[in-house]
């Protein structure tokens, strides 16, 4: 299954988020600066970050600086003051937009579209608040999800009306309140909704609300045709090398993700947050109260624990990507801390990034940046053949074996790089490379499988996907494509029984490592895992002893003694297996 998502305004979630440690040291207080600036040069050096980091300790900037280009083709650097488009951060000024005008009596968070949008289809807008409009409950289709989007729509601009009604007023998905679904659409209607309420645009209302009142002189509304000083430019980072974003109109991100600004700009709105300048502090707890998915009213809102350590941290966060751009916001509320990523090439780690910058931050170890294996593969492939790229990883394997990075999400990558370029018989080759690397992950079966069917080699694909499922009964993109090739009954469509003692009986919490503990309850016949910081989520029983996920590719299997009591379990993912032991 290919791993590659859109980048445009996505917020980046983590279900069960274990990077391997390359290389571990301690950390001082007093040389925290240099720790950030040395681990953002590397990954900076191997090609994973291009932009502006800026960190704030205690509410005070300890660090700040640019990486990299903002145009490449003049060589000109990043620096503090280069603007980036945003994406999906613009959702909490928007958010905060709204707040305004609920504090003002001008909105009510309880009231629903149509009171506000009077033209918009009432079989819907009268089931759907606002309240579902912030929280990404809605049940309204997000535009950026819509088959095509990108290749038809997104170079044409739109009015706001044309917008709402063309790509916004779609046929609800589910019962609005009932379950989390990031949504676009939804964030689009509220900067409708500011609009139709103030009788002014959405830029005009910002500008007067947010952006002059904090004197956040590099931050507005990015339009294309505008000549806007220290504007980064956008690149997609590919194994051949960097390319010029593809064109979108910024009429069509909107009040979803259609800022631009910088990381100074940025510092000055997290402490503006931290005051009633903005909003009134009742209102404020309001916007930050985190509900379904732990999302907030343009935020994401959790808890973590810290490498090597049970201290919990409140973290306030959001990600945002948009062509060319991604982009990380992170907040430490508890003590002020911040850190914010801007990146002009495309789709960057920048959660590891901000992890790594908040362990510095709290004197703990961090992981190393590694090096991309697929990159280096991939340069071998252009310069010689796919033999030597083989026989190249597994001598760098057995060389570096900390030095790169050899993640199953690597190779498929490269693989899906070489299905790109029809270059199928290299891709199977590295996709083979993966299934022997990682025998119990599902999607790298799963991409093997893609590969062989593209070849026409349907009697592989038919196996590869049936071990694809084997291993992961909810991946349901091999039970597609195998009913496509005439297999409709995989082998392993009975549903497997457990008993509800045995099902309580695995109910505790198990230690992977001090920083992350995964805790399992039950309700009634049903099982749920929970890892530090993430969301809980329902598991599915493949045996009695062994549970996978359906939201992600990964399992548990439940460890007994020789008495028959659970001891501890093991979390399978990205072809790791992490021992668990039960503390409680």
């Amino acid at each position: 299954m290919n791993s590659k998502l859109s980048s445009f305004l996505k917020v980046a979630v983590v279900i069960f988020g274990l990077s391997s440690i390359a290389a571990i040291k301690p950390v001082f207080a007093q040389n925290k600066a240099i720790e950030i600036d040395k681990m953002m040069q590397l990954y900076h050096d191997y090609g994973q970050f291009n932009g502006t980091v800026l960190v704030a300790e205690s509410g005070k900037i300890i660090f700040k600086k640019g990486y990299g280009f903002a145009n490449m083709e003049w060589n000109i650097g990043n620096e503090p003051d280069t603007k980036f488009r945003l994406g999906s951060i613009t959702k909490q000024f928007t958010s905060m937009l709204i707040m305004q005008l609920v504090a003002d009596g001008k909105i009510q968070l309880e009231e629903k579209i149509t009171h506000y949008l009077p033209d918009y289809r009432k079989d819907t807008g009268d089931k759907v608040t606002v309240h579902h409009l912030l929280t990404h409950t809605s049940g309204i289709p997000s535009y950026t999800s819509m088959p095509n989007f990108f290749k038809d729509v997104s170079r044409n601009p739109y009015t706001v009306d044309e917008f709402v009604k063309k790509f916004c007023s779609d046929s609800l998905t589910f019962e609005p309140g009932s379950k989390f679904l990031y949504n676009n659409s939804g964030y689009f209607l509220l900067g409708a909704i500011i609009e139709k309420v103030t009788g002014k645009t959405y830029e005009i209302v910002l500008q007067n609300r947010i952006l002059d009142p904090l004197n956040m002189k590099n931050t507005g509304y990015d339009h294309h045709e505008t000549i806007i000083a220290n504007r980064a430019t956008g690149y997609e980072k590919t194994l051949n090398g960097y390319l010029n974003s593809a064109y979108l109109d910024m009429s069509l991100p909107f009040s979803a993700g259609s800022l631009y600004s910088t990381v100074e700009d940025l510092y000055l709105w997290d402490q503006a947050l931290y005051t009633d300048n903005l909003l009134p502090d009742k209102f404020k707890k309001i916007m930050f109260k985190p509900f379904l998915s732990n999302y907030a009213y343009g935020w994401g809102v959790r808890k973590m624990q810290i490498a090597e350590s049970m201290d919990s941290l409140r973290i306030v966060s959001h990600g945002g990507g948009i062509n060319g751009f991604n982009t990380l916001i992170t907040r430490l509320i508890a003590d002020k801390h911040l850190i914010v990523l801007l990146n002009n090439t495309g789709g960057a780690n920048l959660n590891g990034m901000s992890l790594g910058i908040t362990n510095i931050l709290y004197n703990r170890p961090y992981d190393q940046p590694q090096k991309s294996i697929a990159d280096e593969l991939f340069k071998i492939f252009s310069e010689k053949n796919i033999a030597s790229a083989v026989n190249q990883y597994h001598e760098l394997k057995k060389e570096h074996p900390e030095t790169y990075n050899f993640s199953v999400n690597e190779l498929n990558r490269l693989g899906y790089r070489f299905l790109e370029l029809a270059k199928v018989a290299e891709a199977i080759e590295i996709f083979k490379l993966n299934v022997v690397a990682y025998p119990d992950n599902a999607n790298a079966y799963d991409s093997l499988g893609e590969a062989y069917m593209k070849n026409g080699n349907t009697e592989f694909a038919i196996v590869n996907y049936k071990k694809s499922l084997e291993l992961n009964p909810g991946n349901t993109n091999a039970t597609k494509m195998l009913a496509e090739m005439g297999v409709v009954d995989a082998g392993l469509s009975k549903e497997v029984k457990v008993a509800t003692k045995i099902l309580q009986s695995y109910v505790g919490q198990y230690q992977i490592n001090p920083s992350f503990i995964i805790t399992v309850t039950n309700d009634g016949d049903k099982l749920f895992a929970q890892a530090t910081g993430q969301n809980q989520f329902q598991i599915f029983p493949m045996s009695t002893t062994k549970f996978y996920f359906k939201v992600v590719d990964a399992q548990i299997t439940f460890n007994l003694n020789e008495a028959g009591e659970v001891e501890s379990l093991t979390l399978h993912q990205n072809g790791r297996d992490m021992p668990g032991q039960k503390i409680k």
